[in-house]
C-alpha cells in the first residue's frame, strides 16, 4: 500500500510537468516557427502561391487560432484552437497525421519501435555485463599497472568519436570479412544479421565512459566502513567486491540503468542512421531533414514522458534495493 500511495504521488507530482513540456513544445512549433513559414518549408519556398499556403494550412488544421477562437461560441473557443488540436491530442497519445505524407504518426511509432528495441536491449544488457564487470576488475587491481593502463584506454575511447567506431565496424566486418550487412534490416528470426553489428559497435564506444563512471563508484564505496569491517573479518577481496560493494552500490548504478529507458524505445540515432534501421531513431532525423514538425513535435513529446517515466521507476527502484530509503 505504501509502494501504491508512493507511485501515485510521483505520477501527481510530473502531471504538470508533462503539461509546461507539452506547452513548450507548443510555443516553439508554433509560435517561433508560424504555420505559414511551415507550409512553405513543406511546400517549396520557390513558387509557392498564397492560395497554396492557405489550402495547407487549412487541409492540416494550421488555419484555426493558436490559443483561442474569437470566432466560435462556447468551448468550441478554446477546442478549436491549434493547441488543442495539436498539442493537447498529444496527452492522449493522439499522433494524427504526418504533415507531408498524411502518414499515421502512431501507426508509425508502434512499427518502428520493434526494430529501435532490437537493437537497444541487447545493447544495453551485454553494456551491462562488459561494464561492470570490467569495472569491477579495474577497482580489484587499483594502484596498480592494470588499473593505470585500464583508465588510459577508458579515456582513449571516450576520446573516439562514435562515427569512428560505426565506419571502423562497417568496414572490417562488412567490407574485408564479409561476415555481416553493412546496412539494411528484416524483420524476423534472420532480424540477428543486421542488429549484431550495430550492436556489438553501441557496446565497444560506450566501454569507456561507463567503465570509468562503474569505477569511480565501486572506487567510493570500497573505502566505507562496512567494507573496512568486512575485511576485518577475514573476508577475501573478491567476496568483499562482487557482494558487498556491488550491492552497495545498486543506487548509483540503478540511476544510470533506469535512466536508459528513454533511449531504449527512441533508438540510437546514429547506429540506425548509418546502418539504415528503420527504427524510431531513424524515423526522427528523417522527419527533421523533411522538416516534418507533427512527427518531430510527438517524438519530443514521447521522449519527455518516458524521461518522466524512467525517473518514477527510478524513485521506486531505490526504495526497493535500499531499506535505508523510506516510502515518502
Amino acid at each position: 500500500m505504501n509502494l501504491f500511495r508512493f507511485t501515485f504521488r510521483r505520477v501527481l507530482y510530473f502531471i504538470p510537468v508533462i503539461f509546461l513540456v507539452n506547452l513548450l513544445t507548443f510555443f516553439l512549433f508554433f509560435v517561433l516557427n508560424p504555420p505559414d513559414m511551415m507550409a512553405k518549408k513543406i511546400l517549396g519556398d520557390k513558387n509557392v502561391t498564397p492560395e497554396a499556403i492557405e489550402k495547407w494550412k487549412k487541409d492540416h488544421s494550421y488555419h484555426l487560432p493558436r490559443v483561442f477562437n474569437s470566432e466560435e461560441k462556447g468551448l468550441s473557443k478554446i477546442t478549436q484552437t491549434i493547441f488543442v488540436q495539436k498539442s493537447v491530442r498529444l496527452l492522449k497519445f493522439d499522433f494524427g497525421k504526418s504533415d507531408r505524407n498524411n502518414l499515421d504518426i502512431g501507426k508509425e511509432i508502434r512499427h518502428r519501435m520493434v526494430p529501435s528495441l532490437t537493437i537497444t536491449v541487447p545493447m544495453l544488457f551485454l553494456s551491462l555485463i562488459v561494464c561492470i564487470s570490467t569495472a569491477l576488475i579495474v577497482a580489484f587491481y587499483r594502484g596498480t599497472y592494470v588499473d593505470l593502463w585500464a583508465l588510459i584506454l577508458c579515456v582513449f575511447m571516450m576520446s573516439v568519436s562514435m562515427l569512428f567506431y560505426i565506419i571502423g565496424g562497417q568496414f572490417i566486418f562488412g567490407k574485408l570479412l564479409k561476415l555481416f550487412p553493412i546496412s539494411g534490416y528484416e524483420s524476423g528470426v534472420y532480424s540477428w544479421k543486421f542488429v549484431f553489428l550495430p550492436v556489438v559497435v553501441g557496446v565497444i564506444s560506450g566501454i569507456g565512459a561507463s567503465v570509468r563512471f562503474y569505477r569511480t563508484v565501486f572506487l567510493e564505496e570500497i573505502n566505507k566502513d562496512y567494507i573496512r569491517t568486512a575485511r576485518s573479518k577475514g573476508l577475501s577481496e573478491s567476496v568483499i567486491l562482487f557482494k558487498h560493494c556491488l550491492k552497495n552500490a545498486m543506487i548509483p548504478l540503478l540511476t544510470n540503468i533506469v535512466m536508459s529507458i528513454p533511449f531504449l524505445f527512441m533508438g540510437s540515432f546514429l547506429l540506425e542512421i548509418f546502418f539504415g534501421i528503420p527504427g524510431l531513431g531513424n524515423f526522427t532525423i528523417e522527419a527533421i531533414d523533411a522538416q516534418d514538425f507533427a512527427i518531430v513535435r510527438s517524438m519530443v513529446f514521447l521522449g519527455s514522458l518516458l524521461y518522466i517515466v524512467g525517473l518514477i521507476l527510478t524513485d521506486i527502484s531505490y526504495t526497493l534495493v535500499d531499506p535505508r530509503i523510506r516510502f515518502r
